[in-house]
């Protein structure tokens, strides 16, 4: 973990240095992930080497291991990837590489992905007689249903210009402006309310999984709650009084 300071807030970068999300593995970003204190706006999921991540370790995989030990897998990676959504800051991955079967599934689950000219996604399970089926969930919220598809269908890596053109991913930049791209992103966020981008994230998927009309009744009254929050009145005061906020990042209410 890298920790990363600066004025106004502090985020963290996780360094994958094993690409395999090994039971360990997981099991360790589900803890650092879980850590998330009063002083922490973001956290960044990056890597080393060329493969940000190949995904679960098929060693772990085999009948040797057993049923029990296959169950408990799916269930602590599928609780990871839920938990980057639950979280109360933004989650950016920073790819720079290759990202297959639960490593796409990994970049889709994130809140934003920023990645390079030279980074590839898919979703090969099937390759090795393995369908990718909880890599399916995130990526097929990602993309379109038909792109989705065909990856799962024929493992077949897209370019990271596709991830972008279909949604997979945020952006793409050139690799050497890969860190300097995501710093400038995260730093963004950083200079907002807490409160207010944990409000927004959390509504954000309550609302994107209902219909539109349960959707409007949501949003409309989370306005209402953003409205009453210490830091919702201060932004507003500050635009009329033609100064930069002050956030408070709690959530105590004005009134």
């Amino acid at each position: 973990m890298i920790q990363r300071k600066g004025m106004p807030c502090r985020w963290v970068c996780y360094m994958i240095f094993r690409n395999a999300l090994s039971l360990g593995m997981l099991q360790q970003l589900q803890k650092d992930v879980s850590a998330v204190d009063d002083s922490l706006r973001v956290i960044v999921l990056s890597h080393t080497g060329p493969v940000f991540s190949a995904g679960h370790d098929l060693k772990e995989l085999t009948i040797e291991t057993g049923r029990a030990h296959h169950e408990q897998v799916f269930a602590v990676c599928s609780q990871f990837m839920l938990s980057l959504q639950d979280i109360p800051v933004p989650v950016i991955a920073q790819v720079n590489g290759l990202a297959t079967a639960a490593g796409c599934q990994l970049v889709a689950s994130c809140d934003i992905a920023v990645v390079t000219e030279n980074s590839k996604f898919a979703t090969p399970g099937v390759q090795v007689g393995l369908f990718c089926s909880t890599p399916a969930v995130a990526v097929g919220r990602s993309v379109p249903r038909k792109v989705a598809m065909e990856m799962l269908f024929t493992g077949q890596p897209i370019s990271a210009q596709d991830a972008l053109l279909h949604g997979l991913v945020s952006r793409v930049v050139p690799e050497g402006k890969l860190e300097e791209e995501t710093t400038r992103i995260a730093m963004k966020i950083c200079e907002f309310s807490k409160s207010v981008i944990t409000l927004g994230k959390r509504t954000f998927y309550k609302q994107i999984a209902l219909d539109r009309k349960l959707a409007y009744s949501l949003t409309e009254k989370v306005m209402v709650d953003n409205l009453a929050l210490k830091d919702g009145q201060e932004g507003i005061k500050a635009f009329v009084e033609k100064r930069k906020p002050v956030w408070s990042h709690d959530d105590d209410t004005a009134h």
